[in-house]
C-alpha cells in the first residue's frame, strides 16, 4: 500500500496494472461477446426471432446493429492491458441506462412483446445490469 504525498491518496501495489485490471478487462471481454452475439442474432435473425418475442423486426436489426458496433467497441476496450476508467465507466453507464430502459418498456407499455419477451427482455435487463456491477466493482479495484 502507498500513499501520495502530495494528493493524500492511498492505493494498492496493484492499482492501475495490467494484473490489477485482469478482472476488469475479463468482465469486459464477457459482456463484449454476449453483446455482440446478441446483436448478430437480432440482426441476422430478425423475421425470426421477432416472431418468437412478439417484437418488430425493424426494431430488432436497428438494436442488432448498435449492439454488434457496441460489441466491438467493449471487445477493443477489454483488450486494453489496463482499460481507460473514462470509457469502462461510459459502458458501465450505457448497462445501466440499457437494462432500466428494457425493464420501462415494458412497465410502460413501449412493447407488448409475446410470452417469451416478457422472459426475454426482462432476463437481458437482468445479464446487463449485473455486467454492470461486476464491471463496477472490477473498476475500483483496477483503479484504485
Amino acid at each position: 500500500m502507498t500513499t501520495n504525498q502530495a494528493t493524500g491518496t492511498t492505493t494498492g501495489p496493484a492499482a492501475g496494472t495490467a494484473a490489477a485490471a485482469g478482472p476488469l478487462r475479463l468482465f469486459l471481454a464477457l459482456d463484449a461477446a454476449v453483446t455482440g452475439a446478441n446483436g448478430l442474432i437480432y440482426l441476422l435473425a430478425a423475421g425470426p426471432v421477432g416472431r418468437l418475442l412478439d417484437v418488430d423486426s425493424a426494431f430488432l436489426r436497428a438494436t442488432g446493429a448498435f449492439l454488434a458496433v457496441y460489441g466491438v467497441l467493449v471487445a477493443v476496450l477489454a483488450a486494453r492491458p489496463v482499460p481507460s476508467a473514462a470509457a469502462t465507466k461510459a459502458v458501465i453507464e450505457v448497462n445501466v441506462l440499457w437494462a432500466v430502459a428494457g425493464v420501462a418498456a415494458l412497465v410502460l407499455g413501449w412493447l407488448e412483446p409475446s410470452t417469451a419477451g416478457l422472459v426475454w427482455i426482462p432476463l437481458q435487463a437482468l445479464v446487463v445490469a449485473a455486467f454492470a456491477a461486476l464491471q463496477l466493482g472490477a473498476l475500483r479495484k483496477a483503479h484504485g
